[in-house]
């Protein structure tokens, strides 16, 4: 059982089948009241009812990372050390290290994890195959993906999208090079831009000064930094509309088992909430759970800041709460998959996720933006 100060990272192991003072109390679930209407989007554009009230039905879970662990994950590591899992009558058995979005989405559609971290695509891609993995919550509400570049190769800061002019720009394959170009596109110089695949060594072709720019993650920007480069990044998201990780499960087991579902995303957000809190604090539990990434302590610190202030925050959050869902990103995401011919078959983007199992009456999920703030 990982109780609080007493749970490991469990990396590579084999998948089964199958804050504030006020966040610091333990005891039963709270009532949740998201009865919403159809224009909040509360489920994939339906209205939603209200949650169940109950103690979890199952209580021992399972979280599968999209990649092994590192900053982007500090909010699940704080939350299991501080016992906020087990404060809602969850025993998370293990947090595992992924090997990709698509695996991740896999694994949960599959009903080989309770739970994942994938990524909006992803989840619109293995629905496209048959899988049911569910969106219960966003965490990135802002994609991560930016275009980025050196000043030390682009000669100068780069603030805004019409310096990219007559550069080459290297990506990635897959998600990361059609929001670049999408971009691209929405900013007027896709044609003035050279774009080539630059495969996974993206960040040492720009530093080697093969191309100019780089489309990749804002954590590629971070680890260039590292390397005792100055670094600026423009926010794709600032112009596509886009999510980046999610919390995904599998829909029979949101629809079996929706007190489990809504008592997990309640521990994850008091984490999250206290991890922007306690920012030392929060990195100690994700080191002391993975102590090989003590020597890039300092980079694990920046980009779980970066998510945290740039990613998890977002208009919507302000509004209706933590991890919320709005149709348009789903959409986006879906016409850029379909014109790429990356989805395997037909799928609603409505159809793929859900904000009825986040409890707003729960104070880091509904008072999240006042948290967070203060």
């Amino acid at each position: 059982m990982m109780k609080r100060r007493q749970f490991i990272a469990v990396a590579g192991a084999s998948l089964t089948a199958g804050c504030t003072e006020s966040f610091a109390g333990g005891g039963q679930p709270t009532v949740n009241q998201t009865e919403r209407n159809e224009s909040t989007g509360t489920t994939g554009g339906t209205q939603s009812t209200p949650a169940v009230t109950q103690s979890p039905s199952v209580t021992d879970v399972s979280l599968l990372l999209n990649w092994k662990p590192n900053g982007l994950h500090v909010p699940y590591y704080a939350a299991a050390e501080q016992g906020f899992y087990e404060d809602e009558g969850l025993n998370l058995e293990r947090i595992e290290a992924g090997q990709g979005s698509d695996f991740s989405a896999k694994q949960v559609g599959l009903g080989n994890t309770s739970f994942a971290i994938t990524s909006s695509d992803q989840v619109l891609n293995v629905n496209s195959r048959d899988l049911s993995a569910l969106s219960v919550g966003v965490i990135m509400q802002q994609s991560p993906v930016v275009v980025f570049s050196t000043r030390e190769t682009l000669g100068g800061e780069l603030s805004q999208a019409s310096q990219l002019a007559g550069t080459t720009i290297g990506t990635g394959p897959g998600m990361v090079r059609m929001l670049t170009e999408l971009y691209l596109e929405k900013t007027g110089v896709r044609s003035e831009v050279e774009l080539v695949d630059t495969g996974y060594d993206t960040v040492q072709q720009l530093l080697a000064g093969k191309i100019d720019a780089a489309g990749g993650v804002f954590g590629d920007a971070i680890a260039a930094s590292a390397q005792g480069y100055t670094t600026d990044s423009l926010q794709v998201g600032s112009e596509v509309p886009a999510y980046g990780h999610v919390v995904a499960t599998e829909q029979g087991f949101a629809t079996d088992h929706p007190e489990t579902v809504s008592a997990f995303l309640r521990a994850t957000a008091r984490g999250t909430v206290w991890a922007r809190s306690n920012v030392e604090a929060a990195i100690d539990a994700l080191i002391s759970a993975n102590e090989s990434l003590a020597e890039s302590r300092d980079q694990q610190r920046q980009k779980w800041l970066q998510l945290a202030d740039a990613h998890v925050m977002s208009e919507t959050v302000q509004e209706q709460g933590w991890g919320w869902s709005e149709s348009d990103p789903w959409q986006v995401t879906a016409d850029a998959l379909r014109n790429n011919d990356q989805l395997g078959g037909d799928v609603d983007p409505q159809s793929v996720w859900t904000n009825e199992y986040l409890d707003t009456e729960a104070p880091a999920i509904g008072e999240y933006a006042a948290h967070v703030s203060n």
